[in-house]
């Protein structure tokens, strides 16, 4: 079932539905942690807070196109907001890529501490699960329950390749990269573009091409902007990768090479939704700004 209103597309109505995405998972945010005064709720807090919350966005633009009421929507969309910080706030801690900045603020174990990160961090995996489970999620949330453990079980095997590369013997090729990376990055973001569907009892081939590509080309940019970013508009710091010789899209395929693939698989991506005609202007605009953002 597509259903929905048409959107013409624009960078500016993407912004706008960007915002608004962001404010309406802000507000459902502050609606679950106000409760609690102590350091672990204002850790998740601040975990969940300062990005573009793009995931989130990401479901409930398919939560629209099928047909899944704004209720559920949003819980989806906080689901997915919530997996992508716990990963986030770990993948920074010392153990992992040791970070001290994200979103341009002090990671969350710099603000606080190691133990108050890592449990935020569990905290927040859970709570995504949570979310998922209510009945109000419907008859069909066991699979999207079961799609989202699964992208977070690919997010964390991608994670694992990519601290064995920086020790490897052998730096990973670009077929090996690619697949760290569609995991690593793309699983949550393709469940994120998928999860209306699943939440509405169908399949959407169109949906999954295009978050599969997207994730894909979001992980490009991020090599680019790790070249040619400056760490006050990426938020944290930049150059990281090639100081530790690490093998990335830009190293394999150059800066020019690197874009010209995001490019291809920007348009590709888009594409794919033409099943879904105008009503999917906002998500081709959204693959567009992937590769036009500065952080």
């Amino acid at each position: 079932m597509v259903s929905g209103h048409g959107k013409q597309g624009n960078p500016s109505g993407f912004q706008q539905a960007l915002t608004d995405a962001a404010s309406k998972i802000e507000k459902r945010r502050s609606g679950i942690w106000n409760i609690h005064n102590d350091d672990l709720t204002h850790a998740i807090s601040y975990a969940l807070t300062g990005g573009k919350h793009f995931r989130g966005f990401l479901a409930l633009e398919g939560c629209r196109l099928h047909g899944i009421s704004d209720e559920v929507a949003i819980d989806a969309a906080l689901a997915i907001e919530c997996m992508h910080a716990y990963s986030l706030v770990h993948d920074d801690l010392p153990c992992m890529d040791d970070d001290d900045l994200r979103r341009g603020r002090p990671t969350v174990h710099k603000k606080w501490n190691e133990a108050v990160a890592v449990l935020a961090g569990d905290a927040l995996q859970t709570h995504a699960f949570r979310l998922m489970l209510h009945n109000k999620m419907g008859p069909h949330r066991a699979e999207a329950v079961r799609g989202l453990a699964t992208a977070s079980l690919w997010m964390v095997r991608g994670q694992m390749k990519d601290i064995a590369a920086e020790t490897a013997e052998v730096p990973l090729d670009l077929d090996a990269i690619t697949r760290m990376q569609s995991d690593k990055t793309g699983a949550l973001i393709t469940w994120a573009a998928t999860v209306g569907p699943q939440l509405a009892g169908e399949y959407s081939p169109a949906l999954r091409t295009y978050a599969d590509m997207l994730g894909l080309a979001f992980q490009i940019w991020d090599d680019v902007l790790d070249v040619e970013g400056d760490a006050d508009a990426v938020g944290k710091a930049v150059g990281k990768d090639a100081a530790a010789g690490k093998a990335t899209f830009v190293s394999l395929l150059g800066l020019g090479g690197a874009k010209s693939r995001a490019a291809e698989l920007v348009q590709g991506a888009c594409d794919a939704l033409s099943v879904y005609g105008e009503d999917a202007e906002t998500l081709k605009d959204a693959a567009r700004f992937v590769i036009a953002r500065t952080h």
